[in-house]
């Protein structure tokens, strides 16, 4: 399941990567003018210019305390039409993968001794606390009966967007999950579990009643006119749903760093030693509460997930 996510995260980012390398060239010129009206904002007064927003755009290159590492240009792995090229989010992501993988094999192994009657460590009772928590007050409390099918898909997304949330708080980190591409590519992955588990439920003939209902006890021309003028309604509503998910977890997470940011970024603008305390105290204020903000995303996302599936398997 980690390893299938990781993939298709991949997959989905690399053309919207392609696409941006594309537009950026076709809008070089333009990028050159907004930088130059931007200057006279962003001057330090020192000849030097404040630029923050690399450390939230995905890029092709990691700044690290060892140096700068470069990744192959745009095209380099190619997959047929796709673009494989790794970029700073697409290494997170896998190092979020990564992480899982060093959290929860051992745990399994744990577990594994648990069942024989073994003594099993601390740390394993940490995260099975944690996964029982989202399986048993996130998964079975809004999917309901059958929702133990669906507990290892969300608890992997809750984890996985976790990870990745938590690395871009660590010093020459970057959050993945505040790149559009990879969290449209988590809500593309939530819609499909949701409409294939809700069609695999009610059959053809009741998920075709969630996108054309007929309301029952009226007058069937009353009822079929409603139904039909309805749809569009309730088939966008499809739709909007992930959209919303990818939106929710993207703005949050680039908000909380622009923020950051910016009000370390008054130290420099400022240019003086005794304007550091504020901008300092704030920034540790907004850290905490990134770290919050990277928890509760996390649980919102996965969360809404087995609302969305509890929903469509559970109409009544």
């Amino acid at each position: 399941m980690i390893a299938s996510i990781a993939i298709l995260l991949s997959l989905f980012a690399a053309p919207f990567q392609a696409a941006h390398g594309q537009a950026d060239t076709v809008r070089q010129p333009v990028a050159h003018q907004v930088e130059a009206a931007a200057a006279e904002h962003l001057d330090t007064g020192h000849g030097d210019k404040l630029d923050f927003m690399h450390h939230i755009l995905d890029s092709r290159e990691w700044e690290t305390p060892l140096g700068v590492i470069h990744f192959p240009e745009a095209g380099s792995w190619m997959v047929g039409p796709i673009d494989m090229t790794p970029t700073k989010h697409v290494l997170f992501m896998v190092i979020a993968a990564a992480l899982m993988l060093l959290v929860f094999l051992p745990a399994a192994a744990m577990a594994g001794r648990a069942e024989k009657g073994l003594p099993r460590k601390r740390r394993h009772n940490a995260v099975e606390a944690a996964v029982l928590f989202i399986r048993d007050q996130v998964v079975m409390s809004n999917v309901g009966h059958g929702g133990e099918k669906f507990a290892p898909f969300v608890i992997t997304l809750f984890f996985f967007i976790l990870f990745a949330n938590l690395l871009g708080l660590v010093p020459w980190g970057a959050t993945a999950t505040a790149n559009i591409s990879v969290t449209a590519a988590l809500a593309v992955l939530s819609f499909l579990v949701v409409e294939i588990g809700g069609y695999r439920a009610l059959g053809a003939k009741g998920y075709m009643g969630t996108i054309f209902f007929v309301p029952k006890g009226m007058h069937p021309v009353g009822a079929w006119t409603m139904a039909i003028l309805l749809a569009p309604v309730e088939l966008f509503g499809k739709f909007t749903k992930p959209t919303a998910l990818a939106l929710r977890l993207m703005a949050n997470m680039t908000a909380g760093h622009i923020v950051l940011l910016a009000i370390i970024s008054l130290i420099f603008v400022f240019g003086s030693y005794f304007v550091v305390a504020a901008p300092v105290l704030m920034g540790v204020a907004i850290f905490f509460l990134e770290i919050f903000v990277a928890c509760l995303q996390a649980y919102i996302f996965a969360m809404l997930t087995s609302v969305f599936i509890g929903l469509i398997r559970h109409a009544h």
